[in-house]
C-alpha cells in the first residue's frame, strides 16, 4: 500500500477539476487528481461530449448527395477519434508533467473526510488532503420504460459518437437538447431518425415561435418529430427494436437498429461512499453545496455537474473560478454572481439563448417590446445568403421602459458566437439602441443587429407560462447538454 499526502485532492478530471488543478499546482500547491477511467482524461467534454458531438455536427453539414454514407460516417468517427486521443493525451500530459501534480487513474472511495482509497490489495493508494474537489460529472439516466434498459439496441451517446457504423434508423427517445442534437447530426449523414417527445410540444422552455421554428427546420430536414408520445415498452425484435407509444389515446409503435435515451443526466457519485466523509446529498442525488460550493463539509467542494447546476462545460469552468477565489483569492466570488448565462442547442442552424423569454417577461408583468425578423428577411445579413443558410429567426426582448435587453433567441448561423455578444450587453446594461446603432464587420451575423431591433412592437403575449418556469433575466434553466 502507497500512502501519499497532497495540499490539494482532486476526484475528476472534468472541466471545473483540471481548471482548478492547474491553477492550484502553478500556485505551488502539491495536487493529486483521481480519475477512473483512462478514456477519460480531460473530462467529458474532450472525450465523449462537447468536442466529439460538435465535430460530428460540422462534418455532417459537410456531406454532399453523392458521399456514400457509411464511408463518410466511417471516415468522420476517425476524424473524432483521432481529435479526441490527442485531446486526452494533451490534458494527461499537460496536468502530470507538472513537478507538483500527480495523476492517479482509478476509482476513489473516502475512507473519512479527508482521506480517500484508490485500488485494492497491493495497489491500494490512499490519499490524504486538507482540501477536496468533488468534479465526477454527470451520466444518462435511462427512462424506466419496460424493455429500455435491456434492450440490445440501446446506444448511449457516447457509443454513438464512438462507433464507425451509422444506423439505418434510429429513435432518439427524449426531445430535449441532447436528442435534438443528435437527430439532426445523424440525419445529415443519413439515418433515418424518429424523435419520441412526452410533452405536446418540444422545447417547452421556449416561446411557441421559436419551438416551431425549430421543428419545422428538423422536420424539413426529414427528422420524423412525434410529440405527446407516451412509451409503453420496447421489444427486440432481431435485428430492429420495436417501440410501441400510445398518442391521442390510440397505440402506435415504430421500429429502428439503434435507441438512444436522452431523457436527462444524473451526478455521478457512485462508489464515492460520501457518507463516510460526511458529505450531504440533495433528494435527486447532487452534492449539496452552498453559494461558494462548499459541501456540508466545509474543506470539501463540488464542481461541475455533480452538484446539481446547469450542466454546461463552462459553468464547471465558472465553478472552478469560485473555488478558486476560496483558496487563492478574496472568497467573495459566488453562483449569484451568475448574470445571463447563454446556451446553445446545436442543430443545424443552431439556438442559441440567453435571459428571459417573451412569456417569462410577460408573466411578470413587464412592459416589453419584442423584435424578432425571419433570417431569410434580414437584408442586413447577407452573412447567411453567402453560407447558404438562411433559415430560422432572431428574436428579442427587450424592456419598454429603460430599452435594456431581457433576452434573446437567436436561431440561425454563427447564434453559438452571436449569443455571447447579447450576454455581454445584458451584463453591462447596454441597450438595444447602442447595439442597433453600433458598427460592425462586414458580411458577419452580429450586423443583423442594425435591423431586427428596430422591427420592436408591443406583440400579443398570449401565451401560458409553464409552472416550472422560474427564469430571471439570464438565468437559463437546467436543461442542456453535458458539458456537452
Amino acid at each position: 500500500m502507497e500512502k501519499l499526502t497532497a495540499d490539494v485532492l482532486v476526484i475528476g478530471f472534468g472541466k471545473g477539476g483540471k481548471t482548478a488543478a492547474h491553477a492550484l499546482s502553478d500556485a505551488g500547491r502539491r495536487v493529486v487528481l483521481v480519475e477512473r477511467s483512462a478514456n477519460m482524461y480531460g473530462g467529458t467534454c474532450p472525450n465523449v461530449g462537447c468536442v466529439p458531438t460538435k465535430m460530428l455536427f460540422h462534418y455532417s453539414n459537410g456531406r454532399r448527395v453523392e458521399d456514400d454514407a457509411q464511408e463518410f460516417f466511417a471516415h468522420s468517427i476517425a476524424g473524432v477519434r483521432a481529435l479526441t486521443s490527442a485531446f486526452r493525451a494533451g490534458n494527461f500530459a499537460s496536468l502530470d508533467g507538472k513537478n507538483t501534480a500527480t495523476v492517479i487513474t482509478g476509482t476513489a472511495r473516502f475512507v473519512d473526510q479527508h482521506t480517500v482509497a484508490v485500488g485494492e490489495g497491493d495497489d491500494l493508494i490512499t490519499v490524504t488532503a486538507p482540501t477536496i474537489i468533488l468534479s465526477t460529472g454527470s451520466a444518462p439516466v435511462i427512462a424506466p420504460i419496460p424493455g429500455l434498459a435491456t434492450s440490445k439496441h440501446l446506444v448511449s451517446s457516447t457509443e454513438l459518437t464512438q462507433a464507425a457504423t451509422l444506423p439505418e434508423r434510429l429513435i432518439v427517445v427524449g426531445g430535449g437538447y441532447l436528442g435534438l442534437e443528435f437527430a439532426s447530426i445523424y440525419q445529415h449523414f443519413g439515418t433515418h431518425v424518429t424523435v419520441l417527445e412526452g410533452a405536446e410540444r418540444l422545447l417547452p422552455r421556449e416561446d411557441e415561435d421559436i419551438a416551431g421554428t425549430v421543428r419545422e427546420i428538423l422536420e424539413g430536414d426529414g427528422v420524423r418529430i412525434i410529440t405527446g408520445a407516451k412509451i409503453t415498452e420496447v421489444e427486440d425484435s432481431g435485428a430492429v427494436a420495436k417501440v410501441s407509444y400510445e398518442k391521442d389515446g390510440q397505440t402506435h409503435s415504430v421500429e429502428a437498429s439503434a435507441l438512444l435515451p436522452a431523457t436527462g443526466r444524473r451526478p455521478v457519485t457512485d462508489g464515492l461512499r460520501l457518507d463516510a466523509a460526511g458529505v450531504r446529498t440533495t433528494p435527486d442525488g447532487a452534492v449539496q453545496v452552498d453559494e461558494h460550493l462548499r459541501t456540508s463539509r466545509p474543506h470539501i467542494y463540488a464542481v461541475g455537474d455533480v452538484n446539481g447546476g446547469p450542466q454546461f462545460t463552462y459553468v464547471a469552468l465558472d465553478d472552478a473560478r469560485i473555488v478558486l477565489d476560496q483558496l487563492l483569492g478574496e472568497g467573495k466570488r459566488t453562483t449569484a454572481d451568475r448574470v445571463a448565462v447563454p446556451h446553445t442547442l446545436f442543430t443545424t442552424p443552431p439556438l442559441a439563448t440567453v435571459g428571459l423569454t417573451e412569456r417569462e417577461a410577460r408573466a411578470r408583468g413587464l412592459n416589453i417590446k419584442v423584435a424578432s425578423e425571419k433570417v431569410a428577411d434580414i437584408v442586413a445579413m447577407p452573412r447567411a445568403y453567402t453560407v447558404e443558410e438562411t433559415r430560422g429567426m432572431m428574436k428579442f426582448v427587450v424592456d419598454a421602459d429603460t430599452d435594456l435587453i431581457l433576452g434573446a433567441a437567436l436561431l440561425s448561423i454563427d447564434a453559438q458566437e452571436v449569443v455571447n455578444t447579447v450576454a455581454l450587453a445584458i451584463r453591462h446594461d447596454i441597450t438595444a439602441t447602442e447595439l442597433r446603432n453600433s458598427i460592425y464587420t462586414h458580411p458577419s451575423s452580429t450586423e443583423a443587429f442594425n435591423e431586427v431591433f428596430g422591427k420592436a412592437s408591443v406583440g400579443t403575449g398570449d401565451e401560458e407560462v409553464p409552472a416550472d418556469a422560474d427564469r430571471r433575466p439570464g438565468r437559463p434553466a437546467a436543461e442542456g447538454p453535458a458539458g456537452p
